[in-house]
């Protein structure tokens, strides 16, 4: 079986955001990285080579392949930040009401925290990771 890519990892997180965020992303992600932990509870670390995760969840596909990933986390792409956030449940209320925002499956893509209601934010986040406890314990 192939090596997971994503993982957690001692790189820098300073060094990741110094080297990818503009001056608008640099003070955005200080706010969302001190709301993830307050949340979270967890320290943020690097998984992979891009994405500030925090705290553990572990899965088992239906195939019976395992891996590990953060609960919740962040990633700098271009001029967009994206969290991740757990895929299903019903979010469509919350994501009305966010503010200016693109959904993936599980990424949620925003420009600037500026053009989103934080309070809104956080209980996605924390409707997430309630999520993850229900279906991986």
């Amino acid at each position: 079986m192939a090596e997971l890519k994503t993982k957690a990892t001692d790189a820098s997180i300073d060094e990741y955001i110094a080297s990818r965020a503009n001056e608008e992303q640099k003070a955005d992600c200080k706010v969302l990285m001190a709301m993830l932990k307050r949340v979270t509870k967890e320290n943020p670390e690097m998984w992979g080579p891009s994405i500030v995760g925090y705290g553990l969840y572990k899965y088992t596909y239906e195939s019976g392949r395992t891996g590990e990933m953060c609960r919740a986390g962040f990633a700098i792409r271009g001029k967009e930040l994206v969290v991740y956030l757990a895929d299903g449940g019903d979010r469509g209320a919350l994501l009305s009401r966010l503010g200016k925002h693109k959904m993936g499956k599980s990424c949620l893509y925003i420009k600037r925290l500026a053009d989103i209601d934080m309070k809104i934010m956080e209980q996605l986040i924390i409707a997430s990771l309630a999520q993850l406890k229900a279906r991986h314990g």
